[in-house]
């Protein structure tokens, strides 16, 4: 399971959209997320997989690596499945266990819904992978610094995202090193009730917990040391510039927003 978390994982590459503006990757990733809820149908839902599709094989990205940070969230899939599936009660009937109903209304929206959270999960895993923590740093600063005009911390906040992205392989792995650790001396974290296996966890999260604040310390002591004030008067090795591959990718952002809303009028008549 801690190997298939893939939030907060950059994996290095010269592609078009690795060398895209952080901020123009930001937008997009902002704006993908919005076309999935504009989509209303399965056609819009194809057209997006297509698209991300597309990207992910552009960066070098195996497909199975995509696939792979879905497992983390697949309870919470199958359990919005179900939910929609069961409590839709609209439409006609196909199966009718006991207090169970399940109607073939019921069915196209669990699959609507399922599916959409899968495309809104890998459309952010596209974001950190191709962009490094670093970039997203400048990338976030950049697009909340309008807002410093109203005294928003915008340089803090975004440090603060991206050491937390930054953060999370760190904590996987170091996680995965404490359950090995304590299977070799008898702990038992798959067999066993529910009840049971939440107790088993216990050995891990605070180690877990205490590494944590550790590594947390150590970073604030670092950042001390290199006299970090935060974001006035710091200047940076590379200033971030639109370019015409921005234009590019925001100009195909839009025509797949024309596509799908097209794709909704379609299916309106």
């Amino acid at each position: 399971m801690l190997k298939n978390i893939t939030l907060g994982q950059y994996f290095p590459g010269d592609s078009f959209i690795h060398r895209l503006d952080p901020r123009t990757k930001l937008l997009a990733t902002v704006a993908l997320i919005a076309i999935v809820f504009v989509a209303q149908g399965f056609s819009g839902f194809l057209l997006i997989a297509a698209f991300v599709v597309a990207c992910a094989v552009s960066t070098g990205i195996h497909l199975k690596f995509l696939i792979r940070g879905l497992k983390p969230i697949m309870l919470i899939i199958i359990f919005t499945f179900f939910l929609n599936l069961f409590f839709q009660t609209g439409g006609n009937e196909l199966v009718h266990i006991g207090f169970l109903r399940i109607t073939d209304q019921g069915l196209r929206t669990a699959a609507f819904m399922a599916t959409r959270l899968i495309l809104l999960v890998v459309c952010s895993q596209l974001l950190t992978l191709t962009t490094s923590p670093i970039a997203l740093t400048d990338g976030l600063e950049s697009l909340f610094r309008p807002l410093e005009a109203i005294h928003f911390p915008a340089h803090e906040i975004a440090m603060m995202m991206s050491i937390a992205l930054r953060f999370i392989p760190t904590l996987m792995d170091e996680a995965d090193k404490i359950m090995k650790a304590q299977k070799a001396r008898g702990a038992n974290f798959e067999t066993g009730s529910l009840v049971q296996r939440a107790k088993a966890m216990v050995p891990l999260l605070v180690p877990l917990f205490v590494g944590a604040f550790r590594r947390a310390e150590d970073l604030a002591l670092a950042m001390d040391a290199r006299c970090y004030r935060g974001g006035a008067g710091r200047t940076r090795m590379k200033q971030l510039k639109f370019g015409k591959n921005d234009l590019l990718a925001g100009l195909a952002i839009l025509l797949l927003l024309a596509a799908v809303i097209g794709l909704n009028a379609i299916k309106a008549f």
